[in-house]
């Protein structure tokens, strides 16, 4: 029979997943899986609990929020072959999943990922520790750690938006120095993030179109410091309402970029505490984890699409681009 490592955090998000458990390993039961379910106990219990038993599996779902899923990736990180991962969310947020088009309902998702196909993910490497989507700087991007559990399980996402309302008197630029391929970049920032998502925070107007997950290449988005703060103000109000002026937003795609400043800059990772340190460096670790996607999600459309480029290439036929994209649906994977 094969076996499934479930590991959940029953405390995400409101707790809602006792409500959902007995019919998600239902059907992991169904399908043919002899299931293991454990709840993580404290923080980092996901990641030990993986990376000490995840060889014994065929599969592991994690459930839980970005820093569940986090967890589960950087346990399953520290193994040579590729354990495929199903992702349940269950948090107040849930960028990864809105990026993945990976349903909020609970029992739905778990349907998915029985029904899934495999997708290999860019992860990130952030001075040696891994990361899933983003890593970032700047103002608010510790809101999702400090904000009071008992709040984001009454309020949900609205939690982040009061917990920013808050600090906006707090707020002062960051200074350092940005290189990528043999470019510099030095200014003062109030925000910058390196991700491989079209959400974070709940806003996507925010990242450079033209997202792929398994390109091997991060989208990097930096916002210069306002001068006033009246224009920090506005720029703060944009963010919430997920409008932006260009002018003020540095962006671009690379594999690998380094900032350098004089002060220590403190960081987070999908969401949680990082450590502050005066020089960071990113990498991309093209297609490192394998996740389990609907066949009809973003993601397998893209790889069924860069297939048949691929073999179009292969064959050595002419690539008629134009014809090719034309169509609607290729324009937007």
């Amino acid at each position: 029979m094969k076996k499934l490592l479930f590991v959940y955090n029953p405390h995400a998000g409101k707790g809602m997943i006792k409500n959902h458990l007995f019919n998600i390993i239902d059907i992991f039961t169904k399908n043919g899986y002899e299931v293991t379910a454990y709840p993580t106990q404290a923080p980092r219990d996901g990641y030990e609990k993986i990376k000490n038993d995840a060889a014994l599996y065929d599969i592991v779902v994690a459930s839980g929020g970005d820093g569940t899923l986090s967890e589960a990736i950087s346990g399953l990180m520290n193994y040579d072959v590729k354990i495929p991962l199903g992702y349940i969310p269950a948090g107040s947020t849930n960028d990864f999943a809105s990026s993945m088009s990976i349903s909020r309902k609970m029992v739905d998702a778990a349907e998915e990922i029985m029904d899934g196909v495999f997708f290999d993910y860019d992860i990130g490497e952030f001075n040696g520790r891994n990361f899933v989507y983003v890593a970032a700087f700047g103002a608010f991007t510790d809101v999702s750690y400090q904000t009071p559990q008992w709040s984001k399980n009454m309020l949900g996402h609205a939690a982040y938006l009061l917990e920013c309302v808050r600090r906006l008197p707090k707020i002062t630029g960051i200074k350092c120095r940005v290189e990528h391929d043999e470019q510099v970049i030095e200014d003062t920032f109030v925000y910058g993030m390196v991700s491989n998502t079209v959400s974070v925070g709940g806003m996507r107007k925010l990242i450079e179109d033209g997202v792929c997950f398994d390109d091997g290449l991060f989208e990097i988005t930096l916002i210069r410091m306002p001068t006033n703060p009246i224009q920090l103000s506005n720029t703060i109000t944009e963010a919430m309402l997920d409008k932006f002026n260009e002018k003020n937003i540095v962006t671009f795609k690379t594999s690998k970029v380094t900032f350098t400043s004089d002060n220590e800059i403190a960081w987070t990772l999908d969401g949680e505490a990082g450590g502050s340190y005066k020089k960071v460096e990113i990498k991309n670790l093209k297609q490192a984890v394998r996740f389990i996607v609907k066949p009809d999600s973003k993601t397998a459309e893209q790889d069924a699409l860069l297939g048949r480029v691929e073999n179009t290439i292969a064959d050595k036929e002419e690539v008629n681009w134009e014809t090719l994209f034309e169509d609607q649906e290729y324009v937007d994977l």
